[in-house]
């Protein structure tokens, strides 16, 4: 009866991994954003995975597989950011030299220059300045926030004066 029941759920989980290989960068992009000391990037990414396993079996397709794995990716991150928040930030002293090493490459140093004034930002608008920039309609972007299409556009465009502010600053 377990022999039975182990190849029923092959095809699932082969459909899953899948799934997975398809949107691993989109996992990694979300996660990145929130990784930090206390929450490293493939702690972060395991999790993720974790709970879109839990999750695969009640998806119910009636909204895009991407945007579906969005939600979970965002849902996962802010709630494991929440969970480590109380926990001092261990500094590295390496950090200086790992900045340094790719220091000559300018695109590169605007894309750290970007994602540093994002991570300042709020988790909520973190999370719409991603999927903006991973160019979702506001549309898909209400749909994974849970906001209104209204309100996605008026939160956008004050996270881009931020973010401009910011870089005048900076």
């Amino acid at each position: 009866m377990r022999e039975q029941s182990a190849e029923t759920d092959r095809p699932v989980e082969q459909e899953f991994l899948s799934v997975i290989r398809e949107y691993e960068r989109v996992i990694y992009k979300v996660c990145y954003l929130y990784a930090n000391p206390n929450a490293p990037l493939n702690d972060l990414y395991q999790d993720v995975v974790l709970n879109l396993w839990k999750a695969y079996p009640k998806f119910r397709k009636e909204c895009k597989i991407s945007t579906w794995i969005y939600r979970i990716a965002l849902n996962t991150c802010i709630s494991f950011y929440r969970k480590e928040k109380n926990i001092p930030e261990i500094v590295s002293l390496t950090k200086e030299i790992d900045w340094s090493i790719e220091a000559h490459d300018p695109v590169n140093e605007m894309l750290k220059q970007l994602y540093r004034m994002i991570n300042q930002l709020g988790q909520l608008d973190k999370s719409i300045i991603l999927l903006y920039l991973e160019e979702k309609s506001y549309e898909e972007i209400a749909e994974i926030t849970g906001l209104t299409v209204t309100n996605v556009a008026t939160k956008l465009s004050r996270i881009k004066d931020k973010l401009k502010k910011m870089k005048k600053e900076d």
